[in-house]
């Protein structure tokens, strides 16, 4: 009896402080926010200042970018939290983590050409992949493969500007995307 009663007691411990944990974490977040709020409300009232006659075009064009993303964020949150538990994390690790050689590379590749969207997507994408593991060179590909090699925009691209020039900026711009996830990891890692 007394087992089982020291049991539940250690399992409510646990629960006490895992609540008391995520109480100190909301409120560290939401004074980052308040924080983060009140320097844009002094970035703006100084714009609104220097350059007046822009100020509401600006302002405008603030708030469509806005609404755009409020309704596109509760989406990729929502992808997000399925993709946590569908995927686990030993797959993550086995094809694109630290031992996934090129192999996970190209794969990082494949992964960022093939959606259309704005970079803010990526990074709660991003921020998953290193949760679950990923490299951090495979992870740096990813968004630099997302910012600059979709798809879809090559294709414009070479409507536009022309076969020679999409291929060449593609194959300079993908090896220099490899040499700087390389570079970071090797930085950052070594930092840590």
């Amino acid at each position: 009896m007394v087992a089982a009663e020291d049991i539940n007691n250690q399992k409510e411990n646990k629960q006490q402080i895992k609540v008391q944990e995520y109480k100190i974490k909301v409120l560290e977040n939401l004074k980052k926010t308040i924080i983060t709020l009140i320097f844009w409300i002094f970035i703006l009232t100084v714009f609104s200042f220097i350059f007046p006659d822009r100020f509401p075009v600006a302002v405008s064009m603030s708030l469509r970018y806005l609404k755009e993303m409020v309704m596109i964020f509760p989406a990729i949150l929502v992808i997000m939290g399925l993709a946590d538990r569908w995927v686990p994390s030993t797959l993550v690790e086995k094809y694109l983590g630290e031992q996934s050689s090129f192999k996970g590379k190209f794969l990082a590749v494949f992964l960022g050409t093939l959606p259309t969207g704005p970079m803010y997507i990526a990074f709660p994408i991003a921020a998953e992949l290193l949760r679950k593991k990923a490299s951090l060179s495979n992870v740096i590909i990813f968004l630099g493969v997302w910012a600059s090699l979709k798809v879809p925009q090559l294709g414009i691209e070479i409507q536009f500007i022309g076969l020679k020039f999409s291929i060449l900026r593609f194959i300079f711009t993908l090896t220099s995307i490899f040499i700087i996830g390389f570079l970071m990891e090797k930085i950052i890692i070594n930092k840590e």
